[in-house]
Parts: C-alpha cells; sequence; structure tokens
C-alpha cells in the first residue's frame, strides 16, 4: 500500500519506536485513555472526543504536517464527534459511543491526508461499516478493551483513510441507506450543524477531568471532599458514617451505578466505573487518584463496608439538570445522627467551572512524575503551549522514559511556515447515487 511514511510513520508516544499510522494511533489510544483521565463531552450520547488525537497525531507525523495543521484536524473531530452526540443517542439502543468516532477520526485524518470531498465520503463507508461496537465493552465487570475500544476506532479510521486516498470505494449511504446507521443504529435520521467562528466550535464546550473516574461521577467525587472537610472539621472520621446516600440523573445510575459488579468491582476498569466506590474512597481517603484503582484499595474491608451501607437513586431534579451539567447530591448520616448534605452541578474541570492552565500542567505533572524526568516534563510542556507555531510534529512526543531529557534551548522565535505540499493526485472515483448525509459531513470537514 501506498502510505506516505516519512521517518518510518508516526511515534509510538514515550518511545523512540515509530509504526505506520493505524498502529501507532491504535497504542497511542490506548495510552490516551487507559486511565480514564482523559476529556469528556455529555449529550444524548456521551463521548471523549480527546480520544481522536490518537488518529490526528498519527496521520499529521506520517504526512510531515505542522502543528498547526493537526491542531485543525482535531478540531475538526472534535466537532464532527460532538455534533454527532448532540444529534443521536447511540447507548439507548445498545451501540456504543465509540462508533460516532468511526466519522470524526476519519474526517479529521482526511483533511490531514489532503482527501477531496468524495474520497472522504468513501473513507467514511469504508472505516463506519465495519467498526460498530457494542455496548458490551462498558457493561458489567469491564475489562481492559475499554481503553482500546476507540484506538482501535483510530486504528480503523486511518486505514480507511488510506484505501480511500489511493481510489478505493466504501459502501454508499452508511448513514440513510437500508442497513446504515440511521436504520440500524440510532432508530432515526438526523442532521448536524458544525461551529463557526462567531459561534465557536465544540472543542471549548468539552470538559477536562479533574480526577482520574468516570465523568459522571465527577460532581460526586467534589461533593464527598467537601463533606469530608466538613465532618473532619466537627472532629467526626469516616468511621463514623453510618450510611450514604446518592442522588443522581439516569446517565449516571444507568452506566455506573446500576449493575452488581460496580458495587463490587474486581478490576480497575470496573472500580473507575462504580460511583459509589470512588465516592467512598473520597470520603475515606480524601481524594481520588491512581492509587485509588489498585487491587489492594478496591478489595479493603474499609471502603466495601461503607459501600454495602451506600445507595443510589434516580431524582427528577438531577434529570433536570443534565446534560448543561452532571447534578450529583450527596447525604452523608454520621451515628450520631448528624447529616452532611452538598449538591455539586459543575465540578472542577466542566465547561462551566473550567480548569486553569496551572491545574492543567499540575495535572500533566501529577502523572509524569516518577515516569519522566522534571526537565523532559518542562520540554514537553514548552512543545504543547507553542504547537501551533511547529513547523513539524513528525518527532512529537517521541523519547525514552526515564531517559535523561537533554539541556532545554532558549525559546525562539518562530519562523513562518512553508506551505504544506500538496498530496499527488489520485485517480478519481466513482461518484456514489446517494449519499447525502456523509458528503454533508466531509463537505463541512473539508471547509
Amino acid at each position: 500500500m501506498d502510505v506516505p511514511c516519512p521517518k518510518g510513520g508516526a511515534v509510538i508516544l514515550g518511545t523512540k519506536h515509530r509504526a505506520p499510522a493505524p498502529l501507532a494511533a491504535f497504542a497511542n489510544g490506548a495510552h490516551i485513555r487507559y486511565l480514564d483521565y482523559n476529556d469528556t463531552y455529555l449529550s444524548l450520547e456521551p463521548a471523549h472526543p480527546s480520544d481522536n488525537i490518537a488518529a490526528t497525531l498519527a496521520a499529521a507525523q506520517a504526512c510531515g504536517k505542522s502543528g498547526k495543521d493537526l491542531i485543525l484536524a482535531t478540531v475538526i473531530a472534535y466537532e464532527i464527534q460532538c455534533q454527532l452526540c448532540d444529534a443521536a443517542s447511540l447507548r439507548a439502543n445498545g451501540w456504543d459511543h465509540v462508533t460516532y468516532g468511526n466519522f470524526s477520526a476519519t474526517l479529521g485524518s482526511s483533511n490531514l491526508y489532503g482527501l477531496r470531498a468524495d474520497q472522504m465520503v468513501h473513507a467514511q463507508g469504508l472505516a463506519g461499516v465495519c467498526n460498530i461496537a457494542t455496548r458490551q465493552t462498558r457493561t458489567g465487570q469491564i475489562s481492559m478493551w475499554k481503553a482500546c475500544a476507540f484506538s482501535n476506532v483510530c486504528r480503523g479510521a486511518l486505514f480507511a483513510v488510506n484505501l480511500a486516498r489511493q481510489g478505493f470505494t466504501g459502501p454508499n449511504e452508511i448513514f440513510e441507506g437500508p442497513k446504515g446507521v440511521f436504520k440500524q443504529l440510532t432508530g432515526r435520521p438526523f442532521d448536524v450543524k458544525l461551529g463557526s467562528k462567531s459561534e465557536g466550535y465544540m472543542i471549548n464546550k468539552t470538559y477536562i477531568k479533574f480526577w482520574p473516574a468516570e465523568y459522571h461521577a465527577q460532581s460526586s467525587i467534589d461533593a464527598a471532599l467537601q463533606i469530608r472537610k466538613e465532618f473532619k472539621a466537627d472532629g467526626w472520621s469516616h468511621t463514623d458514617i453510618e450510611r450514604v446516600e446518592m442522588e443522581s440523573f439516569e446517565a449516571a445510575v444507568s452506566i455506573i451505578g446500576s449493575e452488581k459488579e460496580k458495587w463490587r468491582p474486581t478490576s480497575r476498569e470496573t472500580a473507575d466505573h462504580s460511583m459509589g466506590y470512588m465516592t467512598v474512597a473520597a470520603l475515606v481517603d480524601g481524594d481520588v487518584t491512581r492509587e485509588t484503582f489498585e487491587p489492594r484499595k478496591f478489595t479493603d474491608p474499609k471502603y466495601l463496608d461503607i459501600l454495602d451501607r451506600t445507595t443510589i437513586v434516580e431524582a427528577d431534579d438531577m434529570n433536570e439538570g443534565y446534560p448543561d451539567g452532571i447534578p450529583n447530591r450527596l447525604r452523608v448520616h454520621l451515628r450520631s445522627g448528624k447529616v452532611y448534605e452538598k449538591m455539586v452541578k459543575y465540578p472542577r474541570g466542566h465547561a462551566g467551572n473550567p480548569m486553569s492552565d496551572d491545574e492543567v500542567e499540575y495535572k500533566f505533572r501529577t502523572l509524569a512524575k516518577g515516569v519522566i524526568t522534571e526537565s523532559q516534563q518542562d520540554k514537553l510542556l514548552a512543545e504543547m503551549w507553542k504547537l501551533d507555531s511547529a513547523k513539524k510534529v513528525d518527532s512529537l512526543w517521541q523519547f525514552e522514559v526515564g531517559a535523561k531529557a537533554p539541556a532545554q534551548k532558549k525559546p525562539t522565535a518562530a519562523k513562518k511556515a512553508k506551505p504544506a505540499k500538496k498530496q499527488p493526485k489520485t485517480k478519481k472515483q466513482p461518484k456514489s447515487k446517494k449519499a447525502p448525509a456523509a458528503k454533508k459531513l466531509a463537505r463541512k470537514a473539508r471547509k
């Protein structure tokens, strides 16, 4: 296959290894997602839009693109996925949110490869028809595959884009066909309106996680930490808790509170999708960190005893506040009869309560501590904050974990980037008779 691979394709993050873009996207997507600490967008369908970066970064590196090119492609991918999430639910019909990633990752990557609109239509058909995921990934006891579900979509998206750019055709009418998305997955047709400079873009409406936990639980964790501070100030401790009551909204109860497995997690992946366990951990420990999800923690009777005395119910006023916010109400009853109550709608990191740049950097450094040197952390942060001026991103995140970082040079003014070379022309593909939905998305992404 004629795939452009300067310097051997794309970087495997945190290494000096390179791989073909689809395989690099798969590996890096798992890195991005595994700790369940990346961003979120909540609507009719939930999503973690930064999952798309595994595809856009790999494509940008394989094509020798600039930082601005990578940013634009990523904004496109965010826009497509979040708008699709606003349009119709997949979860309601048993399908997984990563299915929309077939279109967002494909169109973001297509922009980097310079595909024409008609090629984008075929790429959507190729990626969309064979990468439909069921919700079973996130049901019951959750496996390692949860972290790979979207990275697999990124792998498939880049494979589809490379086929389409060389003239390979994909199934027509991927959305409105007799066996397409509308009939088989969403149960109804829809259209999407993409953002603009005047109206803004969806990337600015997404949320950054403050704690490494499933997003619907962020406000419950927030409430638990506030309550803990209060009962500690009053001279009480977690050993004085009699019972805990949680009131939440349908999505939270259904996804991270309703199944028996979530009340006795046996894996890290299930523990970070258990609102009850994470709330109890916040009450006991005063924080939720990576260590919260170690087996010695989520199997400790200290937590399980309180978890057995914890309940969750769906409440009408909580449903009314979602998805504008993620409202969770928490009541902690002490054996003395004292009751503490808190309701949080916009936890730190939500678009309604955004994190500062310093907080984002602190989050990065807490994850990087003990993994890479401080000088390497400084170097990576400097590169990220100046990404828009980078002429090339082909070596971005290419370093050996644990290796001594080179001394950082003083920043210099960025020169104007040269225009990207045009992709070689490929044989024009036959036009599909009907593909309006895919064409609309392709035209909008192309613009």
